[in-house]
């Protein structure tokens, strides 16, 4: 009987075995390769110890159903075509795991983490992604290719291995298969979990350090993967990573926070809307907003970035600049939600991407509708990347501008039309609409400073480093410091001739960027990757440079009372024509959220208590401080605001 209930055990025991041992190594030679991230000997032991845990809990997810199944088909009548199907899956989970661990470097090198949703999303958008890898990763793409197919061989005898026995009598008790079914349920359960605890296992009870990367590598990436998979459907409950607090006390807090006066909030079936009057009494005006892909203030001279941006730097002498203006997030939908909506962020994805919010969501380009405005979405390349198109065209835009759309184009990248041949396609339009005489508002998305970084030859010349700077920066490096530069020729080209035509006295321009090209760093919230370049031209207000702290989501609201506009409007941003107004941000950082007012920051991790820091600016650094609850408070108020307003329809654009 013994003999039987290991052969019935053997196949998972073996696989189990395998699968762990694999993933052991691939997460000791990460962190190897990641090495001067680790504090000690003890972090290390960490990483091993809780990724070990991890490894167990997900090969036992990936035995659940062939488990329960097993000791009541083998040795049946059945065993052949079993074995055969077992077999199969077991291959199947082998290159599953293979694939994701040989992409982790690549995905690290990019984002500073494991796979996570990001990696899901993207596969949303095959033409743009192949394009993107073919032309820009050609070398890492054919070099994990290589290293997936070479084993498929020995994955497949591995497999038949494993499912294969000594003996194939039928002749196996009935006890022992109950007593191998009990076995394997028993493990599998107390596997999965992980844990005695109340809860199972997650990311949040085994990471352990203030580094993201370091806390990610304590996963496997399949783990990372399967679990933010998992994550989309529960996306609009940010309590359960947080906390709770009543709802009563997140809508006190909230209004608090945006400074406006607390009888300005007449609804409280839509509580954040507010009336806003606005400091410009003439004749509302146009508006362009200008969105700068992955421009962060790294790369901007006057912000003490490398000199890469002399446009920007020259607008920022003519316009209203931000000295301390942050990113609400990494990716671009991220920057089109703060920027277009004022929304606050969430650990979810983006509202352009949430099914709720494709139609009746409030965003500036509906609000302008309602007052007569044209508005206008212009982009180089297919705007229904990333479900803009449709968000756009369901929330009060009413004309989209594409790579269709684009007159003889001159230079056509992986991601469309050059940024050149953007502006040139936008001054038309611009034209166009300030010719029939009525109000407009159109946005403008650029797309050159993306990977791959293809650019039109010889229009900008690579800047020139010392050897010592040069040992800095590899060649994408390099790369992207030439496209960031044509993109910022391209703008100024294209602000030199808006100044000439007659849609320019009459028009407020916003250039911002959407998030900076990486967010990577020790700290649980890198808040200097975050740090973006802004300026409003022809703002009405004298040039200067504000030295306040500055989020995405006050500058709706901001361009809102610039323009004369009076209205009604769920946003939270601040007016920023107000002198007390801001002196805070906050910031998402894959599951991490940090609320900073002025240099003090609190970070919100899931399942941790908050911790603070004090930010240090000239050396981009956080110091933990005490837990400063108020603080804690206001950041838990704000990062389950978006859940609740998404959840409770708080963000429509009637408000009623």
């Amino acid at each position: 009987m013994l003999t039987s209930i290991f052969n019935l055990l053997r196949p998972f025991l073996l696989f189990t075995t395998s699968v762990v041992v694999f993933l052991i190594l691939t997460r000791t030679g990460l962190a190897l390769w990641q090495v001067e991230r680790f504090e000690g000997i003890s972090s290390f032991i960490n990483l091993i110890v809780n990724g070990f845990r991890i490894d167990l809990s997900s090969v036992a997810y990936l035995c659940v159903i062939p488990a329960l199944l097993h000791p009541w088909i083998s040795k049946t009548r059945f065993h052949f075509h079993w074995s055969f199907l077992l077999k199969a899956w077991f291959f199947v989970c082998f290159v599953a795991i293979l694939f994701f661990e040989l992409a982790t470097p690549a995905f690290i090198n990019e984002y500073g983490f494991r796979p996570n949703r990001l990696f899901i999303e993207y596969l949303a958008y095959p033409d743009e992604v192949t394009k993107m890898l073919f032309n820009g990763h050609l070398v890492t793409l054919v070099m994990v290719f290589i290293l997936l197919i070479l084993p498929v061989k020995k994955l497949w005898q591995l497999s038949n291995h494993l499912v294969s026995y000594k003996e194939d009598k039928y002749n196996v008790s009935i006890g022992a298969r109950l007593v191998s079914c009990l076995l394997l349920i028993v493990v599998i359960s107390l596997s999965a979990r992980g844990t005695l605890g109340h809860r199972p296992i997650n990311p949040a009870l085994v990471y352990f350090s203030t580094d993201p990367l370091i806390n990610s590598l304590t996963l496997n990436s399949t783990y990372s993967v399967a679990y933010a998979l998992n994550q989309f459907g529960d996306e609009k409950n940010a309590s359960k990573l947080y906390g709770k607090m009543e709802d009563k006390r997140v809508i006190e807090i909230i209004r608090q926070e945006s400074k406006q006066p607390l009888d300005s909030f007449k609804n409280d079936d839509y509580p954040s809307f507010s009336k806003r009057s606005p400091i410009f009494k003439g004749q509302p005006k146009n508006l362009v907003i200008i969105l700068e892909e992955s421009l962060g203030a790294q790369y901007v001279s006057s912000l003490g970035g490398i000199p890469l941006t002399p446009e920007i730097d020259k607008l920022s002498q003519e316009g209203w600049a931000f000295e301390r203006l942050y990113a609400t997030g990494t990716r671009s939908v991220r920057g089109i939600e703060a920027v277009i909506t004022g929304f606050t962020p969430t650990p979810s994805r983006a509202v352009v991407k949430l099914d709720k919010s494709q139609k009746d969501f409030f965003t500036i380009a509906s609000l302008l509708k309602k007052n007569g405005y044209e508005t206008q979405f212009i982009y180089g390349g297919e705007s229904h990347f990333d479900n803009m198109k449709s968000f756009f065209l369901g929330n009060g835009f009413t004309d989209i501008v594409d790579f269709n759309d684009i007159e003889n184009p001159k230079f056509v990248a992986s991601w469309g039309a050059s940024d050149g041949d953007l502006f040139n396609q936008a001054d038309i339009e611009l034209t166009k609409l300030h010719n029939e005489k009525k109000p407009f508002f159109s946005f403008i998305f650029t797309s050159s400073n993306h990977d791959p970084f293809e650019i039109p030859d010889g229009i900008v010349t690579p800047v020139e480093y010392s050897n010592n700077q040069l040992k800095q920066y590899d060649d994408k490096e390099l790369l992207r410091h030439k496209a960031i530069q044509y993109a910022d020729h391209a703008l100024g080209q294209f602000i030199k001739k808006a100044k000439t035509k007659a849609y320019w006295d009459n028009t407020i321009f916003l250039i911002v960027a959407d998030h900076d090209s990486r967010a990577m760093g020790k700290d649980l919230v890198p808040i200097n990757n975050f740090h973006i370049p802004g300026v409003i031209l022809n703002s009405g207000q004298k040039p200067h440079l504000d030295q306040r702290v500055v989020s995405q989501i006050d500058l709706a609201p901001t361009l809102l009372s610039l323009m004369g506009v009076e209205n009604t409007s769920p946003m939270l941003g601040q007016d920023l024509t107000e002198p007390n107004s801001s002196n805070r941000a906050m910031m998402q950082y894959a599951e991490n959220f940090a609320y900073m007012v002025n240099d003090q920051v609190t970070i919100l991790q899931p399942s941790k208590a908050p911790l603070n820091f004090q930010y240090n600016y000239e050396r981009n650094t956080l110091s933990a401080i005490d837990v400063n609850h108020n603080l804690s408070e206001i950041a838990l108020a704000h990062v389950l605001w978006g859940s609740l307003a998404y959840k409770n329809h708080w963000y429509s654009p009637q408000g009623k």
